[in-house]
């Protein structure tokens, strides 16, 4: 299970007429198991990146090879729930023949168990989130894009969510992209970081992380942020030094 990708360029021309460049050379390879984040500022082109990735937009220059047949599960940005569905029906949806107990296990992770009846309307955004997630993973995806899911919640919040999408990436061999543009989302659930750009993106650096993520301490965590920041704001990166 391998996902390669080589966007050469994206572009596109708004209403006006006017031609943007929103991709200028994004270069990688993933296998499964591996959680890639990219890590950049908002705006760079990181969302149009993953409906490139998710077979949503073709039109580009470059190649993306997605595994054959793979299940490919995707998070967007906003939940993008059915407002006149439940919570459990949100979820069965996209997998209407789901076992009762490993719908409830998935549930009971993300918490969502006492919501199986609510609609969407009556949850926070951080729940709706969490039934993003449960979609995604209902599938047991073998391709899993995450496109900031952690956004706009409080820090308390998005920890405890971070925690739970570590716990359900750990337990499937899943192959996993995230973008992001916080770097502590980056260095607590990220295996190789991606460094891209302000728009057009290109990937500026990539950065491996060799321990696992439960063995990740606080110390180690603080040195993979300063490092992102230090590439960031310093502008040379290990592709550009090579």
């Amino acid at each position: 299970m391998r996902l390669e990708v080589d966007i050469a360029s994206k572009k596109f021309r708004n209403a006006a007429g006017e031609q943007h460049d929103v991709i200028a050379g994004v270069a990688f390879a993933l296998d499964a198991g591996e959680v890639g984040v990219f890590v950049g500022p908002s705006g760079c082109g990181k969302s149009t990146m993953l409906r490139i990735l998710a077979g949503l937009d073709h039109d580009f220059k470059g190649r993306v090879v997605r595994p054959a047949g793979a299940r490919i599960g995707v998070v967007f940005q906003e939940p993008r729930l059915l407002p006149w569905r439940s919570v459990e029906e949100n979820v069965r949806l996209v997998a209407p023949l789901i076992d009762e107990a490993k719908l409830s296990a998935l549930f009971e992770i993300l918490e969502l168990n006492a919501h199986r009846k609510h609609f969407p309307g009556e949850l926070s955004l951080g729940l709706a989130r969490r039934v993003a997630l449960a979609r995604a993973f209902v599938i047991e995806p073998d391709f899993l894009i995450l496109d900031e899911p952690l956004a706009s919640l409080d820090d308390a919040l998005a920890a405890r969510l971070r925690d739970q999408i570590a716990m359900l990436v750990d337990g499937r061999s899943v192959m996993t992209l995230l973008v992001t543009h916080d770097v502590d989302d980056a260095a607590r659930l990220g295996d190789r970081l991606f460094l891209l750009s302000p728009r057009p993106a290109r990937v500026v650096a990539e950065l491996p992380i060799r321990t696992p993520r439960r063995a990740r301490g606080d110390a180690e965590i603080a040195a993979i942020k300063s490092d992102i920041m230090r590439r960031i704001d310093g502008g040379l990166t290990e592709r550009d030094a090579s």
